[in-house]
């Protein structure tokens, strides 16, 4: 029977990786948990009946994106993005903050009114306040939704990275108000500070005050070094609540994921299987496959010889490599199911080495493949 209130329940952990499970009225969602993109109601390329094979348990929407197209009005209509685009099980929605940053034309961040930007489709002038961007993920019908954060580009610069905190926990503050006390539903903060210890833990500090459903990582991902990630991770992730999920946003590669699961990380998404599976690149236990390569034009094995999904296991290297010569939509659509189905396999393979006490020989062995 599904649970009526958002919960999560820490199972165990080993080291710093946690075992734990995520209950929402639409489903469980067990963690170490990776979420396929569907910014703009879609996973780019693949069938939302194939994501759910997959066993693919919460993808993830975009504010920015959904209230630019289709608006609020058609998703109103439909009661939110679970029935207008299929999918039933649960969608987490990013606030839009780092959209606006890498696609919009800024015209400022106005501490009392929002963002105000310039579309990138129309050039219309849009402001997005904390509040606007709660009701849009409303009318979204998220089941985990997002503050309105200013998510900085990459910078050094301790000025705009304490900045964008002060700016960011005025904004969690005014997001929290307007999120209400829907019990159904989870309100996650969002931490900034850059590489910096200090203003991570000043940033941290402040979203714990406020007290939100869940914590995220936000401003990681954006040009630094993997290193460097790692590294303000291991500083600062256990100094947000234990029994409260993680979410390191934008993340990652099989290997940022390995690195990040290893420091206390419970929730990702990334655009990284279906971008990848648009260029050829598939992910395997073997490690990264450019099926553009020469080499695979006589090659008769499957990439999966397991995966029966969409007869996954039917279609050879060979076959793949050819679809993207001939520049075939069929070969990012086959390779990014492939990725997505390989993706959760992963995570899967994580959740289950956690549970047995052998994560760090399983991190130890597939960190160095994906590196």
């Amino acid at each position: 029977m599904l649970n009526k209130e958002f919960s999560f329940e820490l199972i165990t952990q080993e080291d710093k990786a946690r075992l734990g499970k995520i209950n929402t009225p639409r489903g469980e969602i067990d963690t170490p948990a990776f979420m396929p993109v569907g910014t703009q109601g879609t996973v780019k390329g693949v069938f939302t009946d194939d994501i759910l094979k997959t066993n693919t348990q919460i993808i993830l929407g975009n504010t920015y994106h959904l209230l630019l197209r289709p608006g609020i009005e058609i998703l109103n209509k439909f009661n939110g993005i679970h029935n207008f685009m299929n999918w039933n099980k649960p969608v987490l929605t990013d606030s839009g903050g780092y959209q606006i940053m890498s696609l919009s034309k800024f015209n400022k961040i106005d501490l009392d009114l929002g963002a105000i930007f310039s579309s990138h489709l129309d050039g219309k002038k849009i402001i997005l306040s904390p509040e606007k961007s709660i009701q849009v993920q409303k009318s979204i019908n998220s089941d985990i939704l997002m503050v309105l954060d200013e998510c900085p580009k990459l910078t050094s610069d301790k000025k705009i990275l304490s900045k964008a905190i002060d700016v960011s926990t005025k904004w969690a503050e005014r997001s929290k108000i307007e999120f209400g006390n829907d019990k159904s539903k989870a309100l996650f903060g969002i931490t900034q500070g850059g590489l910096y210890k200090d203003l991570r833990l000043e940033s941290i500090e402040k979203l714990i005050e406020i007290d939100f459903n869940g914590y995220a990582m936000g401003g990681l991902a954006v040009g630094e070094k993997q290193s460097d990630m790692f590294q303000i991770l291991n500083e600062t992730v256990k100094y947000l609540p234990k029994n409260k999920p993680r979410y390191l946003m934008g993340v990652g590669t099989p290997s940022d994921i390995l690195g990040a699961v290893n420091e206390g990380i419970d929730i990702f998404d990334c655009v990284m299987p279906t971008r990848s599976g648009r260029t050829g690149l598939a992910f395997t236990w073997e490690g990264k496959i450019n099926l553009k390569n020469s080499q695979y034009q006589n090659d008769k094995t499957p990439l999966d010889e397991n995966c029966t999904i969409r007869n996954l296991n039917k279609y050879s290297k060979s076959y793949l490599n050819h679809l993207i010569r001939s520049n075939e939509m069929m070969a990012s659509m086959l390779i990014s199911l492939h990725n997505i189905n390989f993706y959760q396999q992963f995570m899967r393979e994580i959740r289950k080495n956690i549970k047995d006490g052998t994560f760090k020989s399983f991190y130890k062995k597939y960190i160095k493949l994906f590196n």
